[in-house]
């Protein structure tokens, strides 16, 4: 039985899967990311990160939308694949 390993987005690798269990984050970029399909439940996949780590390529919902260490810091997740 494996056990669950809970992660931030940004710690994410290339080719990782992520589902997302909370958001951190509040006020307008909260609602913008929820918008975008940031939402908890949601498949994330590590599409690509920049040569210095920031921004990062996530793909959810059909979309692939780049965040920075910022953002992708506040939303966590249970990593599905290592």
């Amino acid at each position: 039985m494996g056990t669950t390993k809970i992660i931030t987005l940004n710690q994410g690798k290339e080719g990782h899967i992520i589902r997302i269990t909370e958001l951190l984050l509040e006020g307008v970029m909260r609602r913008r990311l929820l918008d975008l399909g940031f939402v908890p439940g949601a498949i994330v996949n590590v599409m690509k990160k920049s040569p210095l780590g920031d921004p990062i390529a996530f793909r959810v919902s059909q979309t692939t939308i780049a965040l920075r260490k910022e953002e992708s810091s506040q939303i966590q997740g249970e990593l599905m694949n290592a």
